[in-house]
């Protein structure tokens, strides 16, 4: 089992969209960054844990618990001109782009802000407060995800 930790801005895609969605499943689209890319094609395994984080709002944090529901495979919006997504360098025989499904578990009690994350000393390794990572997407360590799902 890995765990991870997945960023969307609530205004684009927030926790609530996901709930709402047939059988509470999407298609993380977008990614537009190879390393986050590598990421959901070769790492993230069906199963998994996800912390979803809201990104770029009035409080940014973790804002609920998803799966990974469909391992890598690449993103078809990437190969369509009409996409915001599109990138012409990618090709249905020779994808740039991959994208996961997720599947909503649950959304937590409370927001877990950013500022409270920091302020816990067990999570100074923790990437996502790594200064200068601004990276969607990021793996958490057992050890980490155990620490915050203790702090709902």
């Amino acid at each position: 089992m890995n765990y991870w930790l997945m960023k969307s801005e609530p205004s684009e895609f927030s926790i609530d969209d996901l709930k709402k969605r047939p059988k509470q499943k999407e298609a993380w689209d977008g990614v537009r960054n190879y390393q986050a890319r590598n990421m959901m094609r070769d790492e993230m395994k069906k199963g998994d844990l996800v912390f979803f984080y809201h990104s770029n709002c009035d409080e940014p944090g973790i804002v609920g618990i998803m799966t990974i529901d469909k391992e890598g495979y690449p993103d078809h919006t990437a190969f369509d001109p009409d996409d915001k997504h599109f990138d012409p360098k990618s090709y249905p025989e020779n994808p740039r782009w991959f994208y996961v499904d997720v599947k909503y578990k649950r959304k937590l009690k409370r927001t877990i802000s950013l500022s409270e994350l920091r302020d816990h000393k067990q999570l100074k390794d923790m990437k996502l407060l790594q200064k200068g990572n601004r990276l969607s997407i990021m793996p958490v360590s057992k050890k980490e995800w155990n620490y915050i799902s203790g702090l709902e």
